[in-house]
């Protein structure tokens, strides 16, 4: 196994504003943690706590950055990453942000790429390792920063949709095609101009989901056919949840975490 995504001991003086998980949706699903697995985790720390100041802390041996409704997980990659986020199936995460123009300054002096795509209120940053982060300006939202969504490339989004709409309880939503609404960040889906790969082994490894009851999830996920990469594995006494993971349909890997809401 490359790596196990293990989160235990999450900080908890960390600033008011940077909040726990949200809630989960009926079926107990909400979103947990973005995990980078990098060649140089120092930089890419260092680009989310510049740029949009990810509260840094430590979880056991892995690094851990706090946004509002989930986690950021750096850790080192044992071999060079097969490559960044676009070309994955998850092409690229989305950041909602209060003051654009604030951010956008922020990118520059870190030395990241900036692309406008609608001028003054979206871009893509590339930020180290070639992951792609879509920042979005909503000026009436609390937080200075919030994380928004996980954008995949598929090659049928509604089916997509459907498969996270049927095994986390998504809701079914629409942001320039169909999107999985889930809380702490939707998941969207556009169709992919080209194969995608899988995201295992890249920069961006994995997203995770937080779930109220592990092993029931995933008797569910069995009866429905989806192959469990790695099985329940309790680690309370270790680190305080059980872990598991998945792969959906469209190559993008998963783990399932029980445990981390409340850390």
């Amino acid at each position: 196994m490359r790596i196990i995504c293990a989160i235990s001991i999450l900080a908890a003086s960390a600033s008011g504003v940077f909040a726990q998980l949200l809630p989960p949706n009926d079926a107990g699903v909400s979103l947990g943690h973005i995990h980078f697995v990098v060649s140089d985790p120092d930089a890419t720390k260092k680009a989310w706590v510049d740029v949009f100041g990810a509260a840094p802390g430590k979880a056991g041996a892995f690094d851990l950055l706090k946004l509002p409704g989930v986690f950021i997980i750096v850790s080192k990659a044992n071999t060079p990453p097969a490559g960044g986020s676009q070309g994955s199936a998850v092409h690229h995460i989305g950041v909602a942000v209060k003051d654009y123009a604030d951010i956008k300054a922020k990118a520059a002096a870190a030395g990241l790429m900036w692309r406008e795509l609608t001028p003054n209120v979206q871009a893509f940053v590339t930020f180290p390792e070639m992951v792609t982060v879509e920042v979005m300006e909503v000026k009436d939202q609390a937080a200075p920063v919030a994380f928004h969504h996980v954008h995949e490339s598929v090659p049928d989004p509604a089916v997509a949709r459907a498969w996270y709409v049927k095994e986390f309880g998504a809701a079914e939503g629409t942001r320039r095609g169909p999107a999985a609404m889930i809380p702490g960040g939707e998941v969207d889906f556009l169709k992919a101009q080209v194969p995608s790969e899988g995201t295992k082994g890249r920069s961006l490894d994995h997203i995770g989901f937080e779930v109220k009851d592990l092993a029931a999830t995933l008797k569910k996920l069995e009866a429905d056919g989806v192959t469990i990469n790695m099985p329940l594995r309790d680690m309370t006494k270790q680190l305080g949840l059980k872990i598991a993971f998945i792969t959906d349909p469209n190559g993008t890997y998963i783990e399932l975490t029980d445990g981390l809401a409340g850390k």
